[in-house]
């Protein structure tokens, strides 16, 4: 096989889902919170995570695309409007015994992450400059900036 194949998550997603609902279970799904655009009641995020019920009953308009998982719901009785990415939905199962899947780590998603991320944290190169980075400070007698070391507040440990 050449090139590169899609991601799974989405069809063995709404399979569960589907198996789910026929088996009169109730979907649960479990969402990192704090994956690049997703968009969930930040109330209910416990350890960066999220669980959603997203049987028929509890959640309206719900679209199991290939990119995001859409639906509305009302949390203490507020409407909102909720967006999953896919990459985000990490397990689905059901309420009443536990049974479903968590699904593997995919490369696709992992790359959206760092597209997301890269932008936004330039990332140091070392250990080193975290906590020992030197300050410029300018004087008024001199227009060269001196550096000044703080002391840190992190000791390393030997």
């Amino acid at each position: 096989m050449t090139g590169s194949t899609t991601a799974k998550r989405p069809y063995l997603l709404r399979a569960y889902y589907d198996w789910l609902l026929d088996n009169d279970l109730t979907p649960y799904l479990v969402v990192d919170a704090f994956y690049p655009h997703t968009v969930v009641p930040d109330d209910f995020v416990k350890d960066g995570q999220i669980v959603l019920n997203i049987s028929p009953n509890a959640c309206g308009n719900l679209q199991l695309g290939n990119d995001k998982i859409v639906f509305n719901a009302r949390f203490k009785g507020i409407p909102r409007d909720i967006i999953v990415p896919m990459g985000a939905a990490l397990a689905i199962y059901a309420r009443e015994n536990g049974d479903g899947v968590m699904f593997e780590l995919e490369e696709t998603y992992e790359r959206e992450v760092e597209r997301s991320l890269g932008d936004l944290v330039e990332q140091p190169a070392s250990f080193v400059e975290i906590v020992d980075k030197p300050q410029t400070i300018k004087t008024a007698t001199s227009d060269k900036p001196k550096a000044k070391r703080s002391a840190s507040h992190l000791k390393i440990l030997k």
